[in-house]
């Protein structure tokens, strides 16, 4: 069961390892995208159709018609990616072996639907990926195995997801093979534990008025979805990427002053202790741009500041 491109990964070591077969895929229902708003196929769904496999893409799981497709299936282990859907204790009773979950942080922290988003935003220096047997709780269960992944002050979203998508895939293939040969041990969950709340587009907006580092894990826990982004003159600017410059902002310089916007001396903004750097930038209309080609083509005429 697992839906975006994170899930693909897992899927694809489920199909070559000599040590499952794979009975049958579950994901979320095609969704309208685009400007024409067609119908198109979760990432989980191109990946089975290319090897053949069954799909099934019930609206609820919860559904006593889908409930039966999956007994019907007889599967002895359920994988669990990204699915998004919240399993009942009905479909975690049908196979013998359990539910496994591969989630997307080192539990307990940061359990939810934005594990990898929240641990940037919250500047973390670590994360990781679990495995677990699931529960009826929200990423409550038994951990089963862990690996770690360390962050660094610039690591993006994009380039966590990656890492954590391709060592889930080892990871599950380990805990499966532990599962088999009966080396696998369950860790209840104790200690500190959050919660890594959905994002919305408005988490992405930028309030210049929060400490350089919060605005900067901002934009770069939120690259590359829904991306950070701050007002000029009522316009959105998406901000991609941002790096720190140990400047002093200059005295009785509100939050959000673009200090400097010079294609060789970059695009220095205000946040409440430090003049930051905004290095790549989204214009209204445009793609994204190294901020020294986007000033070097349209200038930004100071005095301006950023809107909160």
């Amino acid at each position: 069961m697992g839906t975006p491109e994170f899930a693909v990964p897992c899927l694809e070591a489920l199909v070559g390892s000599e040590l499952t077969e794979v009975v049958g895929v579950v994901t979320q229902p095609d969704r309208p995208r685009g400007r024409g708003q067609h119908l198109v196929p979760s990432p989980v769904k191109e990946c089975a159709v290319q090897h053949g496999l069954p799909v099934y893409q019930p609206e609820k799981i919860k559904a006593p018609e889908a409930v039966a497709q999956l007994r019907q299936w007889q599967p002895d282990l359920i994988v669990v990616v990204a699915f998004g859907q919240i399993l009942s204790q009905e479909v975690l009773d049908i196979p013998p072996q359990g539910c496994v979950n591969v989630h997307a942080s080192l539990l307990p922290r940061y359990r939810g639907a934005a594990p990898m988003q929240r641990c940037l935003i919250d500047g973390e220096t670590k994360t990781g990926v679990t495995t677990m047997y699931m529960d009826a709780g929200l990423d409550t269960g038994d951990m089963l195995l862990k690996a770690e992944l360390p962050l660094g002050e610039d690591t993006t979203l994009e380039e966590v997801h990656d890492q954590l998508s391709a060592m889930g895939a080892r990871l599950l293939i380990e805990t499966i093979a532990k599962m088999q040969d009966g080396t696998l041990q369950p860790v209840p969950q104790t200690g500190e534990s959050n919660y890594a709340r959905m994002l919305t587009k408005e988490t992405g907006h930028i309030d210049w008025s929060k400490t350089a580092s919060e605005v900067h894990n901002l934009v770069r826990g939120l690259n590359s979805w829904p991306g950070a982004y701050t007002f000029l003159n009522g316009k959105k600017y998406k901000i991609w990427r941002t790096k720190h410059t140990g400047k002093a902002v200059p005295q009785d310089t509100a939050p959000g002053t673009i200090v400097c916007a010079d294609r060789n001396s970059g695009l220095l903004v205000a946040a409440a202790d430090e003049l930051l750097e905004i290095t790549e930038l989204q214009a209204p209309g445009k793609k994204k741009m190294q901020a020294g080609d986007y000033l070097n083509g349209h200038g930004i005429e100071l005095p301006a500041a950023f809107e909160s």
